[in-house]
Parts: C-alpha cells; sequence; structure tokens
C-alpha cells in the first residue's frame, strides 16, 4: 500500500516547482482528484498555463507523462475504494498467504520449532503491524498532533465523539479515555431525533472528534461540514488516502491500515490515540490527576469499582 496519496506528493514538492507548474498544482489541489481526470488542454486552461507547462509538472511529480499519471491516481482511487472482499480476492492477497507458507509442508512442520505456516503468518503479522506503527507515527504531521491535543485539552471546548461501521469501537476508546481526563464529553446518539439535535446545538466552543476510512460514510462528510459551518472545529482520524471530509476538518490525522488480513488494520490508529491521549494527560497535568481521582472516589462509592 502506498505510504502517501498523489495530493501529499504534490503538496510535498510545491517548493521545488516554478511559478507556473505551482499554478497547476494548486488546480489540481482544489479539485482533488476530480481535476486530475481532465485533458491537458483543460488543466491548462484551468490554470492559466500552456499544455507542456503540465506535462513538464507530471514530468516534475516523477511520471512519464499525462497518461501515467492518470494511471496512477485511478490506482490510487481503486485502493482508496477497495473493500475486504475485493481484497481478500485481489491476487495480491493471494500472493501474501502462499508467501506465508499456507498449504506448503507437512502436519509436522508446526510442531517442529515453529516452521509451520501458523508461525509463519505470526512472523508476517509482526511485521506488517511493526512497520505500519512505525511508518503511521512517523509519517503523522507534527502541526496537526499538537493541534488535535490543544483542541482535545481545552476545557471550554465540548467534544463530541462519531465513528463508522468499525470505528466507533476507536471512538469510544478515546472518548472513554477523555471522560476520565476532563469534562464535557461525549458520544454522538445512534438515534436520528437525538443525533439531530446533538448536530444542530453544536457551535464555535464544539469539536467534533470523526473517524472515517475507506468505503468512507458521507454522513461523516456532511457533518464536518456543518460543525465548520457552525464555527466549530474537527479533528479527522482516517487512512492515509484521506476521508472526502478532510477538507472540513481543522485538524487531519491520518494512519496506514496494512493487515495481514484483507480487513483495514486499526492497531495504527491505535498508537495514534493512546498517543494522543498521553498528550492531553501532559497538557491538563494536575487537572488531569484531580478529574481521575475524583472519578475513582465517585466509582468507589458507587460500588463501580
Amino acid at each position: 500500500m502506498a505510504s502517501t496519496t498523489l495530493a501529499d506528493d504534490i503538496r510535498q514538492k510545491l517548493g521545488t516547482l516554478s511559478p507556473a507548474e505551482r499554478k497547476v498544482a494548486r488546480v489540481l489541489l482544489a479539485g482533488y482528484p476530480a481535476a486530475g481526470f481532465e485533458t491537458v488542454a483543460v488543466l491548462a486552461e484551468r490554470s492559466a498555463v500552456s499544455a507542456p507547462t503540465v506535462i513538464r509538472f507530471v514530468n516534475r511529480l516523477g511520471y512519464q507523462g499525462f497518461p501515467d499519471f492518470q494511471a496512477a491516481l485511478r490506482d490510487e482511487l481503486e485502493a482508496r475504494n477497495a473493500s475486504p472482499l475485493s481484497l481478500y480476492e485481489s491476487a495480491a492477497f493471494g500472493r501474501s498467504r502462499t508467501d506465508q507458507g499456507e498449504g506448503a509442508g507437512t502436519p509436522d512442520d508446526s510442531t517442529r520449532g515453529g516452521a509451520g505456516p501458523d508461525s509463519a503468518l505470526l512472523r508476517h503479522g509482526s511485521q506488517v503491524f511493526t512497520d505500519a506503527v512505525t511508518a503511521t507515527l512517523a509519517e503523522l504531521p507534527p502541526h496537526d498532533f499538537e493541534h488535535a491535543v490543544r483542541l482535545l485539552s481545552d476545557r471550554k471546548r465540548r467534544i463530541t465523539l462519531a465513528g463508522g461501521r468499525f470505528t466507533h469501537l476507536l471512538a469510544q476508546y478515546l472518548g472513554l479515555h477523555l471522560m476520565q481526563l476532563r469534562d464535557d464529553v461525549r458520544f454522538l446518539p445512534d438515534r436520528d431525533v437525538e443525533r439531530t439535535a446533538v448536530l444542530a446545538a453544536l457551535t464555535r466552543r464544539d469539536v467534533l472528534v470523526v473517524f472515517d476510512y475507506r468505503r468512507y460514510e458521507s454522513d461523516k462528510t456532511t457533518m464536518a461540514a456543518l460543525v465548520q459551518e457552525q464555527g466549530g472545529k474537527v479533528v479527522l482520524f482516517t487512512d492515509t488516502w484521506l476521508s472526502p471530509a478532510a477538507p472540513h476538518a481543522e485538524v487531519v490525522l491520518p494512519s496506514r491500515v496494512t493487515a495481514p488480513s484483507p480487513y483495514d488494520s486499526l492497531v495504527p490508529t491505535l498508537a495514534v490515540l493512546e498517543t494522543v491521549v498521553a498528550g492531553v494527560m501532559t497538557a491538563l497535568g494536575d487537572e488531569a490527576r484531580r478529574r481521575m481521582q475524583h472519578g475513582e472516589d465517585i466509582a468507589r462509592r458507587a460500588g463501580l469499582y
């Protein structure tokens, strides 16, 4: 899986481009990814540059020509929209299973020094998760991470968390930690009437924490846009392809999702969440300790511990 999108590559190379090439870059980023599928002539016209400038721009990104650039963009979008079933059926996943030794060896292999397919899968999983967590934390934008910690530790702000099909587990994990450290933390309700009431009441003091990963959920983009319109802040946890909600987010924290199975992994995101929690605890200092102590006392008196 690619660690960055074409949009990331363009942003990273902005400082090396000529003024005319930067015009092309800005048009592409403003309309990404759809703008990348325009013809050279249309893109040149929209950028107010010549067609050769567009070609030079994609060459600067490392592509042999515009068709090569568009092919890479199509590949990225296919990966962005991949489902567990499509990944399961892909040749790439089939090869990874073969490489791990599935079906190889004899029954005795699994009992002799861990040489069987199960032990190969454990080694593969160890490598995949180690690489994904390491790369995710290394690629995390420091400014966005620090801004997320500032927003989540600001006691004047109210925090609302919303997850998706699987990522509601991550929203709950982060929210339950934050509830022990500060006031005004809640989850977006499931029922439509309650959810509508919460979204309608969001103001400039609100922070919406959204989890949205590939096969993105359109309601997350709508929520983020609503919060932005009402002056609130959005902290988005997403994958390296970036949720469509990203343009509405104040903070975007992407994670790799590589896994030894066809399901996207939540392990790297969990590492980011625990690092964020550590940052919030540090930012709140003694206030966090007092809040935790008060919670312990209440739980003990209520017989919850």
